[in-house]
């Protein structure tokens, strides 16, 4: 088991209710590993004899065609020329999901299939072949995804952080001025529509990068990014992203940790998460080692 999981499990195990299901919510960067600590985190509670669901953010993107009108009628929004930031999700699809997961009832997963559409995904159709269907009763409900748990802020936040920590993140980052406050300011709105589906989480865990001093953490998110890449196209002959796409593609997901990422911890509208006291940061350096956790 790694260096890692253990924490994660150690600290699942300890929460789970006699109430059930338990909701555990798992954030994490581009590369940090969070679809691979999910699916190891599920097959050991799944040892332990628990039934376990696991769900990604990635599953509730957007079918292709919404996707696209999202696109056209914000065509000057560089965040939403594609998947990825909140406002792609179909967040209602995910409310209905968790409450009949809470409800006892079957819940067929969805699926996004990323490569259709020249790669811009779509939603597989329900019933479709290799669907997956979780049957109750449910001990443990997993959610993953970068954003999970970012919260929207007063605009009067988001125009200090523009002049500060975004500022300042851009310089170091090298990121360019594609990005426009308006465009901030349309995913912070859609991000309101996020609040009651992080309110089911009981759990919440993170994974952080921590690198060497003097380093921005969100450095780190384009060397695991990029590593990822590499492995990938090291097994697939050669097919993906050159390391200038990769740049690029990390830069669109940086203005959400600069401007929402403290969600987790401070929550949204002067409401404190639910999970507060019940929730594990668990810092990586840049090998993805531990090098500490913390409680929150």
């Amino acid at each position: 088991m790694s260096n890692s999981l253990k924490p994660l499990l150690a600290h699942v195990l300890q929460a789970v209710p006699v109430t059930r299901p338990l909701f555990v919510a798992l954030q994490g960067p581009q590369g940090s590993g969070k679809s691979y600590h999910s699916a190891l985190l599920v097959e050991e509670l799944r040892s332990r004899k628990l039934n376990v669901a696991l769900l990604s953010l990635d599953d509730i993107y957007l079918p292709h065609v919404e996707l696209k009108s999202l696109a056209d009628t914000h065509p000057d929004n560089a965040l939403w020329r594609g998947r990825g930031q909140p406002g792609t999700h179909d967040v209602s699809l995910g409310m209905q999901i968790l409450t009949d997961l809470r409800e006892g009832k079957p819940v067929e997963i969805p699926r996004f299939e990323k490569s259709l559409f020249g790669g811009e995904g779509d939603r597989l159709a329900a019933g479709s072949e290799g669907a997956v269907v979780v049957r109750p009763p449910v001990d443990v409900v997993v959610f993953e995804g970068w954003c999970v748990g970012f919260c929207p802020v007063s605009s009067a936040e988001i125009d200090a952080r523009w002049d500060g920590a975004w500022a300042t993140e851009r310089q170091r980052l090298g990121i360019g001025e594609s990005v426009r406050k308006q465009d901030v300011l349309d995913v912070n709105e859609a991000l309101k529509k996020y609040i009651p589906l992080w309110n089911f989480f009981d759990v919440f865990v993170q994974l952080q990068p921590s690198p060497s001093a003097g380093q921005s953490p969100l450095s780190v998110i384009y060397k695991w990014r990029l590593e990822q890449e590499h492995h990938m196209k090291a097994r697939n002959g050669g097919v993906g992203m050159s390391d200038a796409d990769v740049k690029v593609f990390v830069d669109r997901y940086i203005p959400g940790y600069v401007f929402f990422g403290d969600g987790p911890t401070v929550g949204f509208d002067s409401q404190k998460p639910r999970w507060l006291g019940k929730s594990l940061a668990i810092r990586l350096d840049d090998d993805r080692i531990v090098v500490g956790t913390e409680t929150f």
